[in-house]
């Protein structure tokens, strides 16, 4: 008899500092709505339910129909909000987008979905020009976030992609690799905004 598949919760990260754009990243405007909010309903349409990650300092900037998990301030880097998510509901799957991800659309979400292997610690977007995980698009399983919790127990490194090098992952390819086009400064901005006409 198989495992019962963990229930599927989104989480758009969007605690960070974003000091490269110099300004917030989640509140840049690509499609109508600020950055954060568009992926906040991209994931609704395919998860259980949706969170944003947010620091204690951002609380009060976020709409009431808009649920938040505030980071726990236990680890360092985007291992921060994933892992304060895992401990808020330990048995689901979570399905984790970084706020600068402009031209990420619903169809390569649905994709990762319906490619997502629960055997594996996690299922991840990669380019097929790196061939290297995303950490930040990616399906984490309970098992992969239990597993990973104890990896930084045990190393330096709190860099996610890392662990997804050494780690048992499925990837997934998406039919662009632009779909995967993280934005850091004002010229990618430029360039996002450009292509998305």
């Amino acid at each position: 008899m198989s495992k019962e598949l963990p229930q599927l919760y989104g989480l758009v990260l969007a605690g960070g500092r974003s000091t490269r754009m110099g300004s917030d990243k989640g509140l840049l405007n690509y499609h109508g709505v600020p950055q954060k909010d568009y992926l906040y309903q991209l994931l609704g349409e395919i998860c259980d339910k949706v969170y944003l990650s947010v620091r204690e300092d951002q609380q009060t900037s976020n709409s009431s129909d808009v649920d938040v998990i505030v980071d726990k301030n236990e680890y360092r880097g985007p291992f921060n909000g994933i892992l304060s998510a895992h401990d808020a509901h330990p048995n689901v799957a979570w399905l984790v987008l970084a706020c600068d991800l402009p031209l990420l659309d619903l169809d390569s979400l649905k994709l990762l979905k319906e490619q997502r292997n629960p055997d594996k610690l996690a299922t991840s977007f990669a380019t097929t020009e790196s061939g290297l995980p995303e950490p930040l698009i990616t399906i984490w399983e309970p098992e992969g976030l239990k597993t990973s919790i104890m990896h930084l127990r045990t190393t330096d490194s709190t860099c996610p992609r890392k662990f997804l090098i050494k780690s048992d992952v499925q990837l997934v390819f998406p039919e662009k690799d632009e779909v995967l086009y993280n934005a850091n400064s004002l010229t990618d901005y430029e360039f996002a905004k450009s292509k998305l006409g």
